[in-house]
C-alpha cells in the first residue's frame, strides 16, 4: 500500500458522521475515497461546493464539477453550489467541523507551514490560513519525510500558515497529537516501529507506554 493511501485511509477514521468537512488540495482529497458508505458526511471545498463525492470513473468527469485544486469530483445527493463569499463565510465563521490539509512542515508546538516556499512561485494563499484559524479540528495529512529529511521539526523554517496548534498529524509512519506538553506519538504505521518514527522525526516525541499499530479502513 502506498504512503498516500495509508494516510488517507487513516484520516478517514477521524471523520464523524453528519459533519461538515473541508478537504484540502492533493493528498487530503483522497480521504473521500475511503470513507465507509454508512458514514454520511458533507465535504466542502472553498471554491464553493458542499457535498463533494469521490473522484468520478474515467470518462465521466464533469468540467464544471471540481474541487478547489481543479480535480474532478462527484456530488452526493443534496449537494449545493455556493459562491466564494458564502464558502469563506462558513470557514471564517467557525462552521466547519474539520479540515484536512496537506503540510510542508509541522513543529513541536503543532504549528503548520503549508502555503509557500520562499524563492519559488506562489500561485496564491488559497484558503489554508482561514481553514487553520477557523475549523474546529485541523488534521494535517502528509508524508513523514521529504527527500529523506524530516518534515516534523523542532521549529518550522518555512512561513507559518497560522499560529494555532493543529489537532492531529497523520503520516504513513505515525499518528501524532500536538498537545500543550508537546507531540504525543499515538500510533505507528504499517511496518514501522517507535524507533523508526523517532529517527525520522526531528521534533521530540512523547512516547507513553506501548504505542499501538495503526488500523486502516477497508476500501468502501
Amino acid at each position: 500500500m502506498e504512503a498516500k493511501e495509508i494516510i488517507a485511509r487513516r484520516v478517514a477514521q477521524e471523520i464523524e458522521p453528519d459533519t461538515l468537512v473541508n478537504l484540502g488540495i492533493g493528498l487530503p482529497s483522497m480521504v473521500a475515497n475511503y470513507l465507509p458508505k454508512e458514514v454520511h458526511v458533507f465535504f466542502q471545498a472553498e471554491n464553493g461546493v458542499i457535498g463533494l463525492g469521490a473522484r468520478p470513473p474515467e470518462g465521466m468527469e464533469d468540467p464544471d464539477l471540481t474541487d478547489a485544486g481543479g480535480g474532478f469530483v462527484t456530488a452526493v445527493p443534496g449537494a449545493a453550489s455556493i459562491d466564494s463569499a458564502m464558502s469563506f463565510g462558513l470557514i471564517r465563521g467557525g462552521h466547519l467541523d474539520m479540515t484536512v490539509l496537506g503540510g510542508l512542515q509541522v513543529d513541536e508546538r503543532g504549528y503548520l507551514a503549508n502555503w509557500m516556499i520562499p524563492g519559488k512561485m506562489v500561485p496564491g494563499m488559497g484558503g489554508a490560513m482561514d481553514l487553520v484559524a477557523g475549523a474546529k479540528h485541523v488534521i494535517v495529512a502528509m508524508v513523514h519525510t521529504a527527500r529523506g529529511k524530516p518534515k516534523i521539526l523542532r521549529e518550522c523554517n518555512l512561513p507559518l500558515t497560522a499560529r494555532r496548534r493543529v489537532s492531529l498529524i497523520v503520516t504513513e509512519m505515525a499518528v501524532i497529537e500536538p498537545t500543550e506538553d508537546g507531540l504525543v506519538l499515538k500510533e505507528v504505521g504499517p511496518g514501522a516501529s517507535v524507533d523508526d518514527v523517532i529517527s525520522a522525526t526531528e521534533a521530540k516525541l512523547i512516547v507513553q507506554g506501548d504505542v499501538p499499530k495503526m488500523s486502516l479502513f477497508s476500501e468502501s
